[in-house]
């Protein structure tokens, strides 16, 4: 699916509706082998998840007992403290991080016991990541930086070069192509960063605090684009972040206490 809008010279900001408009097992398993799933109502299913770390010697529970169930075109937010876990539940979802125990389902696909080579091809296909700071290369063009998107997928900067250029016009940044990261803003480096992970067109994008690293009215801003290219393209989103703005551009939002999610946030 590919953007429905093709408005040149129109600014990112007027694209986008604004605020009064919105609605708030231990063998391994070869995923590419596998026939294709069939379409289902749940995207990510996380049943018993249990997943600890080791600090010298001792054993510390980031997630226990976690249970998560995500409709395919639905947007989770996540919230909670620093420290209680979001990034690693979002690295489990995006196939980054393994569970103890547990099992992780997206798009009828178990991760958990999955091979490295075919979770790499999960990452690669089937998820766009979003990120606090970025991470754009400094010595590609913004063209070319939106282009990593489709090469992780084997799609050659030839190939994509049309769809570079669509979604650049989506996130209002056509006339930036050929600049360098240096050169633009915070908000319109993680516009950058958004074509990046929607180029080629993902059914998931985790986003790990996607305006932790901006003011108040750019990440307003960054959170209407969200939720508008969201809405258009029918994605499912699953965000962490510590911003309470959150709330008012996904579905749901969800709190994560001692290791397990609760929509209560006290």
């Amino acid at each position: 699916m590919r953007p429905r809008w093709r408005t040149p010279g129109r600014s990112w900001i007027a694209t986008a509706p604004s605020p009064d408009g919105l609605t708030s097992n231990g063998s391994e398993t070869n995923l590419s082998s596998e026939p294709k799933a069939p379409e289902t109502p749940t995207i990510i299913s996380l049943e018993g998840v249990h997943k600890s770390y080791r600090n010298g010697g001792q054993s510390i529970e980031i997630l226990r007992d976690l249970s998560l169930q995500i409709a395919r075109g639905e947007a989770v937010a996540i919230r909670g403290v620093s420290g209680s876990g979001k990034s690693t539940l979002l690295n489990v979802v995006g196939a980054i991080d393994s569970v103890d125990s547990g099992t992780v389902t997206v798009r009828g696909k178990r991760l958990d016991g999955a091979s490295s080579a075919d979770l790499t091809a999960f990452r690669a296909s089937e998820v766009g990541f979003i990120f606090q700071f970025y991470n754009l290369l400094p010595t590609l063009t913004v063209r070319e930086n939106v282009a990593v998107g489709l090469e992780a997928a084997g799609v050659s900067l030839s190939a994509g070069r049309a769809k570079v250029a669509e979604y650049l016009e989506a996130v209002g940044l056509s006339d930036k192509a050929r600049k360098f990261p240096e050169q633009l803003s915070g908000g319109e480096q993680q516009r950058v960063a958004i074509a990046r992970a929607l180029v080629k067109e993902p059914p998931l994008v985790l986003a790990d605090e996607p305006t932790g690293s901006l003011d108040e009215e750019t990440g307003v801003r960054i959170l209407e684009l969200l939720n508008h290219l969201q809405r258009e393209l029918h994605l499912s989103f699953l965000l962490v972040t510590h911003n309470p703005a959150i709330s008012d551009y996904t579905d749901r939002t969800l709190f994560l206490h001692n290791g397990r999610l609760s929509s209560d946030p006290s």
